[in-house]
């Protein structure tokens, strides 16, 4: 990406050798993610030139001196959310919201870059840069797994399917038998929507204005499905629901719309819980007296994933069949087809597109 709101281009760039505690991957597939989509709209602002991507996943080429955790050949999904280890949140083990996760994932000062092209040093997004065919990243920027998962489903893990996931699981800790609405079939909708499934909901309510995610949906889990752009989804969450409204409602647009929707289909006790990124200046209209009837309103970061701890268990439910992550990759695309991948984003028509590496 050389500029906001300008299509990506293809180049060749040059990845510095591998420092003491890095390792440098061979990778094998990455995630389109609406994330990268903000980044390269202009939503929100982005040094450049910077590789996109933080979706990945691949095999260890080669390993610093001081690398105790992955060997060459070991497969490995990539994740952002790298932690100091030291500052409050750390030590509380919210490793999610560490507040040097940005210092944690640099190289320190004065450092060679790790990308750059006839000398001029390219970014990495989220300190990863997943829309290459190498990554170079610090050692504690990956978790292992086991080498007999693809890595085109395992590249899902890296944000969009742990995001939903651990917004169900860790965040809003769904219990069985109650209701939940997912308003979103993205990826990470869609993967909060079989998370609801996994933990035993009662009844699963998808919502999105596309029959053909809707129709995924309920392959993944869902037990009933409303399409938002023809009826009222609040209503009509309510209607499925008894006149009572969720238990948990979900948000995975990152809308101010949509955030208010969830907060309003819930019932007495309910708790809405904001996965998506709505845009900074988004302020919302809600009726302070549903307080009073303890609704609540909460904000999911990555899905409160502490990711060593939880992509084995992810990945174990994929093994065993409860979590299905091929039925979530709509496209396959070579990098010479990434702006098309995120057209189809633009025009909401994939659920997961993916970029594989030969």
């Amino acid at each position: 990406m050389r500029g906001a709101n300008q299509p990506l281009v293809v180049e060749d760039i040059d990845v510095d050798t591998v420092g003491p505690d890095e390792i440098l991957l061979d990778v094998a597939a990455s995630g389109l993610c609406h994330s990268d989509l903000h980044f390269l709209d202009g939503q929100y602002p982005m040094t450049t030139p910077v590789v996109l991507g933080h979706e990945s996943a691949g095999v260890v080429a080669e390993v610093g001196s001081e690398v105790t955790y992955v060997k060459p050949g070991d497969h490995v999904v990539a994740y952002f959310t790298v932690s100091c280890g030291s500052c409050p949140f750390c030590v509380e083990g919210n490793t999610h919201n560490c507040v040097n996760r940005n210092q944690a994932g640099h190289r320190p000062p004065g450092s060679s870059p790790r990308l750059s092209r006839d000398g001029e040093e390219i970014a990495q997004l989220l300190n990863l840069a997943g829309f290459a065919e190498r990554m170079l990243v610090f050692e504690k920027a990956v978790v292992k797994i086991p080498d007999t998962v693809g890595l085109e489903q395992a590249s899902l893990l890296g944000c969009g399917v742990t995001t939903g996931l651990g917004a169900v699981f860790n965040t809003a800790d769904v219990q069985p038998g109650q209701t939940v609405a997912v308003i979103g079939c993205g990826g990470v909708g869609l993967a909060a929507v079989q998370g609801a499934r996994i933990a035993g909901a009662s009844q699963v309510i998808a919502v999105d204005v596309i029959d053909e995610k809707l129709d995924l949906a309920t392959k993944l889990g869902a037990t009933d499905v409303v399409n938002a752009g023809s009826v009222d989804a609040v209503e009509a969450v309510k209607e499925l629901t008894d006149g009572y409204g969720a238990h948990h409602a979900f948000e995975a647009l990152g809308s101010k719309r949509t955030v208010e929707d969830a907060f309003n289909m819930l019932r007495w006790g309910g708790r809405a819980t904001i996965v998506g990124l709505p845009p900074d200046e988004a302020r919302l209209d809600l009726a302070a007296i549903d307080f009073f009837d303890e609704k609540m309103l909460t904000g999911s970061k990555m899905g409160s994933t502490q990711f060593r701890r939880d992509i084995p268990r992810f990945v174990g439910l994929y093994q065993s069949g409860e979590l299905m992550l091929d039925e979530m990759v709509t496209r396959r695309l070579s990098l010479d087809e990434i702006n098309e991948g995120f057209d189809d984003m633009r025009a909401g028509l994939s659920a997961r597109s993916i970029v594989v590496f030969d």
